[in-house]
This record gives C-alpha cells, structure tokens and sequence, in this order.
C-alpha cells in the first residue's frame, strides 16, 4: 500500500498538483480520467477520435468519443460540447494540427474550474490528457517530483464509469 503524503501548502493559497493527477470532467461524461500535467505545453488537451461537428439549434457542436483509460479501447465515452474555434496546436515534436477547441470544467481535489481542451488522438500516448499551463496559471503549483498529490490514486477507476448517476 501507498502512503500519498501531500505537501504542505503553498503560502500562495494554490493547490499543489504532482506532474501526473487523476481528474474528472463530468460536463463531458468523464468521471476518472489521469491526466499529465505538463507546463510545457501552453494548451491542455484530450484524447478524441471520431470527431465531428454539427449545428444544433444554431450552437457548432462537436461530438466525439473517448478512450478514458489507458489500454481500456472497450470502454468508450461519447462527448458533446459547443465548438470554441479551430485552433493550429504545434505538438512537442514541432508538428502542426489544426484541432477543435471546447471548453470544460476541471474538477480535482473538491476544486473546480473553467479550461479550454484541444481535441487530437493522443491513443498511442501514455496519458489521455494534458493539463497545460494556462489552466493552471494562478489556480496550481506543480511538484515535479510527485505524482498524485491532490486527490490521490483510485484503485480500480474503471468503477467510475460504472456507477449508476454515470451518464457517458
């Protein structure tokens, strides 16, 4: 068994993540998803595929579906949101993408706040999500050398999706 042992708290107030956190977006049907919390990367992102767009009620939508889980390609969360803007991302190694941009709100540690998420397949990554700096900026702290410090390490996260109030 692990003992999380979380940091003391920062005299800015913030919350202190590790560089690898369990978060939720439950606007989007994702109650459990680990994300990496990579300050060098300006945008957050998620794991998409199947991507596409539609006009409802005169609102740009996209819908699309997820893979929350890393190796877990049988469970499968379809999403919508309103379509922000196309955006071009360059990608750690340099390669531009031209990606759908939705909002969000994070949840992490009984914290919850607005993001914006870009859209890509990021399947053949280890972390279904990138948490970058502007979600991050004068909300958290990153503690390079820890992982899971503000809500820890579910056991079994797969239980989330199924529980009965889930509705991805």
């Amino acid at each position: 068994m692990t003992t999380i042992v979380a940091p003391p708290p920062h005299a800015s107030g913030a919350l202190v993540l590790g560089w690898r956190e369990w978060v939720a977006l439950p606007q989007l049907g994702l109650p459990a998803i680990k994300a990496k919390v990579d300050t060098g990367a300006r945008t957050s992102a998620l794991h998409a595929f199947q991507v596409e767009t539609e006009t409802l009620d005169g609102t740009e939508m996209v819908c699309f579906s997820v893979h929350p889980l890393q190796g877990r390609t049988d469970l499968v969360v379809r999403c919508r949101a309103p379509l922000l803007e196309w955006r071009t991302v360059s990608d750690s190694g340099g390669h531009r993408e031209l990606r759908c941009v939705i909002a969000s709100t994070l949840h992490i540690a009984g914290q919850v706040w607005p993001i914006e998420l870009t859209l890509t397949d990021r399947d053949s990554m280890r972390f279904r999500m990138l948490l970058g700096r502007t979600a991050l900026t004068g909300r958290a702290l990153v503690d390079p050398r820890s992982s899971y410090l503000a809500a820890g390490r579910p056991a079994h996260p797969a239980d989330a999706y199924r529980a009965p109030d889930h509705a991805g």
